[in-house]
């Protein structure tokens, strides 16, 4: 199971009291139990702002951004360096990955992202993903990690979204003035009703309230990852959850993974271009799920950069199947018709060893 666990910054400073070293190392020694299980998992943790806050002495989250981005840079260091001393422990090598919303929305940049992660977690490593505070500037403001996660989870076909809080989940009014809240344990996420309990921001060190990580498992549900929301502080909680236990709220999705991407290769993206591929590839496309090589490619059309939705064409010129071509098309022009093991004398570098990565690509 491929699993995205993002931890809040409430909970991981412990109220503002600065990064919770015990804590942090209680989640990595649980995310230790999960990568002996041969989970996959991928951590997105808040915490860097209020961690400088506290560095710098500072009591309350200010409202320039140029303080919020330096607070932030202060409190990776740290954060950082709790967290690659924790893994250690565990001989889990980590790799820090800072993101932007903007990463994941231009499809260069989500390839180059898609691609890191995908070859992190192939080679056993956890990704530490915190958002690039230092860089952006409305999402420092009105974003939040709960969605980072989220599109985290979409970045990387994730199973299982896990969002730790202070809260136990959802709630079907606010507990601190209603006594007769209960807690919701299923759900189904997109569901209206779920946004509709959910109240706003609550805490002054995050961005985030129960409303973000209610939009957040919408968000997740479109690559067909369920989510679940829950107290960080619950013993063993991460092996828990991931073992099917009945642990805060857990909110489904009415999507497979396949349909979500099926959905937005084939009808939300325009296509860049396409390649003409021979009757052999054509059928390791169709019929035999195969990725598609620079050798199978007979003829380029248009001016398509890396990232960019290329159509791929039967010899007869019908649209076979669409996806994330790993290459502009001057380059598909050069390396068209030459085997995987040709394209770095050809172009002085290899992107990928797949034109279109069957992950990438879907049948029309």
């Amino acid at each position: 199971m491929r699993v995205i666990v993002k931890i809040g910054s409430t909970l991981i400073t412990n109220h503002g009291e600065g990064v919770d070293h015990a804590l942090i190392a209680e989640w990595v020694r649980q995310i230790a139990q999960l990568r002996a299980a041969e989970h996959q998992v991928v951590l997105v943790s808040s915490g860097a702002i209020a961690e400088g806050m506290k560095r710098l002495g500072w009591k309350t989250r200010p409202n320039e951004v140029n303080k919020l981005q330096a607070a932030a840079a202060v409190g990776q260091m740290g954060l950082v360096q709790v967290y690659e001393s924790a893994f250690r422990k565990h001989d889990l090598a980590t790799a820090q990955v800072l993101l932007t919303h903007d990463d994941l929305a231009d499809r260069t940049r989500y390839l180059n992202a898609r691609s890191t992660l995908a070859t992190l977690l192939e080679l056993g490593v956890v990704p530490v993903i915190n958002e690039n505070d230092t860089v952006v500037t409305d999402e420092i403001k009105f974003g939040d990690n709960d969605t980072l996660a989220a599109l985290v989870a979409n970045l990387v076909d994730a199973d299982l979204l896990v969002i730790l809080t202070d809260q136990q989940g959802l709630f079907t009014a606010d507990p601190r003035h209603d006594a007769s809240a209960r807690l919701v344990r299923e759900g189904v996420a997109g569901d209206p009703a779920l946004e509709q309990m959910a109240g706003g921001a609550g805490s002054s060190l995050g961005r985030g309230g129960m409303l973000t990580k209610i939009l957040a498992a919408k968000k997740a549900a479109l690559s067909g990852a369920a989510t679940v929301i829950a107290f960080g502080r619950i013993e063993s909680v991460l092996p828990a959850i991931v073992a099917g236990e009945s642990i805060g709220t857990r909110l489904t999705s009415n999507n497979t993974a396949m349909q979500a991407r099926k959905m937005w290769l084939a009808g939300h993206l325009k296509t860049g271009g396409s390649v003409t591929l021979d009757a052999g590839a054509a059928a390791a496309l169709v019929s035999g799920g195969k990725s598609l090589l620079a050798i199978g490619v007979t003829a380029v059309s248009g001016k398509f950069t890396r990232g960019d939705v290329v159509s791929a064409l039967n010899p007869q010129g019908k649209e076979i199947a669409r996806g994330l071509c790993n290459y502009s098309a001057g380059e598909v022009r050069k390396i068209a018709r030459k085997p995987t093991k040709d394209i770095a004398a050809i172009l002085g570098y290899v992107a990928e060893a797949e034109l279109i990565h069957r992950d990438n690509l879907v049948l029309v």
